[in-house]
C-alpha cells in the first residue's frame, strides 16, 4: 500500500538551516545549544503556520542528538530518527485545543517526575496552550515553578495574551513573525522543483497570497492544486497555472477586480450590484472576491502614497496590470481609499454571519458609491 505523505509533513524542516523567516528565533536557540544553556521552559508565540511546533521539535531533536556536530542534529542517530518518525517516548506532544482539562495535564506532570528513558532530556510540547482550563494552567504553573531536572516544556500559542501571566513569566518567550509572500514563494518553488512540477511564477504567488502568511496553509494549498491538476489529465506533466489556482480557490481574475473598481469609479450603483450578482451566479466565491478586492485597494493605496510600491515583489508577482492600478490610484484621494478599505473590511466580517450572504458586500458598495461613509 502506497501511503501518500502530505507536503507540509514531507518537507517539514529537519535542520535549523532549512527554517525560513524566523532567523531571530533560530539564532537564539542555536546559540543556547552551542553553549549548553538549556532552559526548562520556552514559549513560542505567533501566527498559525509560522513554524512554532516545527522549531520546537527541531530544538528537542538537536539537544538529544547522539552525534551532533555544532547545533545541527545529525538526523541519523536513533534519537533523531525516533523523533522524525514520531516514535520517541521521551518527546510527548499535546494539543491543548482538544485536551484542555486537568486530567491530561496531571498525566504530563506525573510523567515529568520520571527520568527520560533513552534521551538526555525529556520534552513536552503543548500546542495552543492558551486553551488550557484554569485548573490545568495552574497545575502546569506549579511544575514550571519547581521543574524536575532534565525536563523541558515547550509551549506554543497563537494567543499569548490569553495565557496566565505567571506562566509566561517563567518561560523564555520567542515571538514568531508572520511570513512574507516572497519567503513563502521561495519555499513553494523548492517543493515544486523537488516534486518535478512545472509552474507559472504568478500561480505560486496566488497560493502564497491566499495562505495569509502560513507556510502550512501554503503547502496544503499547493498539495490541493497538484491533486486538482493531476485529476484533469492523468497522462500529462503537471504544470501549475494561475488559472488552475483561481478555479480551485474560486478566485476572481485580476482584470475582473480592475473592472469592478472602474464600475465603482463610475458611481453606477445598478451596474455594480448587477456585476456582483453575475459573479455569484457564475459560481465565484464572493468572499474570495472581496478578499482580493481589499488587497487590490490596498495596493492602490500604497501606489497613491508612493510610486515605489509598484516595484515591490508582491505587486510585480501577483498583479500583471500595475499600470492599470496606477491609473486608478490617480482617481481616488487618500482619504477615499482609507474609507473604502475600512468599509470593505467591515463587510467581510459581517458576511460570515449574514443570512443573506452577499448583502453586507452590496450595502458596502452602495455606501462607497454614494460616498456616505459615516452613515
Amino acid at each position: 500500500m502506497n501511503n501518500y505523505l502530505v507536503l507540509y509533513r514531507k518537507y517539514r524542516p529537519q535542520r535549523f538551516a532549512d527554517v525560513i523567516g524566523q532567523e531571530h528565533v533560530v539564532k537564539t536557540l542555536t546559540n543556547a545549544i552551542l553553549r549548553d544553556n538549556i532552559s526548562h521552559a520556552y514559549l513560542f508565540a505567533g501566527p498559525r503556520g509560522s513554524g512554532k511546533t516545527t522549531i520546537a521539535r527541531l530544538f528537542v531533536k538537536a539537544i538529544n542528538c547522539e552525534k551532533r556536530d555544532g547545533f545541527e542534529p545529525c538526523n541519523t542517530c536513533s534519537s533523531c530518527k525516533e523523533i522524525m518518525e514520531f516514535k520517541s517516548i521521551d518527546l510527548i506532544e499535546l494539543d491543548a485545543a482538544s485536551h484542555t482539562g486537568i486530567d491530561e495535564i496531571r498525566e504530563i506532570i506525573e510523567g515529568s517526575k520520571f527520568a527520560s528513558v533513552k534521551s538526555k532530556y525529556k520534552a513536552f510540547i503543548i500546542d495552543e496552550c492558551h486553551q488550557l482550563s484554569k485548573s490545568a494552567a495552574n497545575a502546569l504553573l506549579k511544575t514550571l515553578e519547581e521543574p524536575p531536572p532534565r525536563v523541558i516544556f515547550l509551549l506554543a500559542t497563537t494567543e499569548p495574551h490569553k495565557m496566565i501571566p505567571t506562566i509566561v513569566s517563567r518561560c523564555q518567550r520567542f515571538d514568531f513573525r508572520r511570513l512574507q509572500i516572497p519567503e513563502i514563494i521561495r519555499k513553494l518553488e523548492f517543493i515544486a522543483q523537488k516534486e518535478n512540477v512545472e509552474f507559472e511564477r504568478s500561480a505560486l504567488s496566488l497560493i502564497a497570497l491566499n495562505s495569509r502568511g502560513s507556510f502550512r496553509d501554503a503547502e496544503s494549498l499547493l498539495d490541493q492544486c497538484l491533486n486538482f491538476i493531476s485529476s484533469l489529465d492523468k497522462n500529462s506533466r503537471i504544470v501549475i497555472k494561475s488559472k488552475d489556482v483561481r478555479d480551485l480557490l474560486g478566485m476572481a481574475e485580476i482584470n475582473e477586480v480592475a473592472r469592478f473598481v472602474d464600475v465603482i469609479l463610475s458611481k453606477d450603483a445598478k451596474e455594480a450590484i448587477t456585476f456582483l450578482n453575475s459573479l455569484l451566479e457564475s459560481g465565484l466565491d464572493l468572499q474570495e472576491f472581496l478578499k482580493t478586492l481589499i488587497f487590490y485597494f490596498r495596493q492602490i493605496l500604497l501606489i497613491k502614497i508612493h510610486p515605489y510600491f509598484l516595484k515591490t515583489d508582491d505587486m510585480r508577482l501577483v498583479f500583471e496590470e500595475a499600470e492599470k492600478m496606477k491609473e486608478q490610484a490617480g482617481k481616488f484621494s487618500l482619504q477615499e481609499l482609507q474609507k473604502i478599505i475600512e468599509t470593505l473590511v467591515e463587510a467581510e466580517n459581517k458576511m460570515k454571519y449574514s443570512f443573506i450572504f452577499q448583502l453586507p458586500l452590496e450595502l458596502a458598495v452602495l455606501k462607497i458609491i454614494s460616498g456616505k461613509f459615516g452613515e
